[in-house]
């Protein structure tokens, strides 16, 4: 499968709807975030590991997701398990397309535990010069405290499950944010009404590894 078929079938499927996200995934060609023993099946539509009992998600469910979270230029987002990056990649793609100045101060914040994962994102995703024009900033760290160094922030994604959202994610929230992140077995909607208001819509029948905390 190409690129052009794995596009026009999450399209068909009414997995891919918004403009600006198809775009992301025309343009942040995953198979710049395969490992190297899976980049003639970078196209196909299934999650690949990417070692250290990490995965690669599939591209059903990174489209789901974003449609969900629906990103728009200019808005700040928090990343929770970069792994490969190409997720970090596709944001940065749809909040940083409107900006003209590097040295503006970043609009996606990535945060890995596993070192070795927060070496090669950043390596990916510099293939697109996001970390140079100081549109992406990742760091290494526990993604169940989030990144209140940055916050608040306009959207927040996750791609390892846990048992509930995180506090501090809820807190570095902005309000009238979204929170997008497995829970269990579902995807759950978290928006932010109020200081303390928060409403809730759950989407199940999804698998992800667990988000680990340190």
């Amino acid at each position: 499968m190409t690129k052009e078929e794995l596009i026009e079938e999450l399209v068909r499927d009414g997995y891919l709807k918004t403009p600006s996200i198809i775009d992301a995934f025309t343009y942040i060609d995953r198979a710049d975030f395969v490992s190297e023993d899976t980049k003639e099946y970078a196209y196909v539509n299934e999650p690949f590991p990417i070692g250290f009992n990490q995965t690669i998600s599939q591209p059903l469910t990174v489209a789901f997701m974003l449609e969900l979270l629906s990103p728009k230029p200019g808005e700040t987002v928090l990343d929770i398990g970069v792994g490969s990056g190409w997720q970090t990649a596709l944001i940065a793609f749809i909040v940083g397309r409107e900006r003209m100045d590097n040295n503006e101060t970043p609009l996606v914040f990535g945060v890995e535990r596993i070192s070795e994962l927060f070496e090669s994102a950043k390596n990916n995703i510099e293939k697109y010069h996001f970390l140079e024009k100081n549109l992406v900033s990742v760091v290494q760290g526990d993604g169940h405290e989030g990144l209140s160094a940055s916050a608040p922030y306009d959207k927040i994604i996750a791609a390892a499950t846990a048992d509930s959202i995180p506090q501090a994610w809820k807190d570095q929230l902005k309000i009238g944010g979204r929170i997008v992140a497995p829970i269990k077995e579902s995807i759950v909607v978290l928006e932010k009404k109020g200081a303390m208001e928060f409403e809730e819509k759950s989407y199940f029948g999804f698998r992800f590894v667990p988000l680990i905390k340190d």
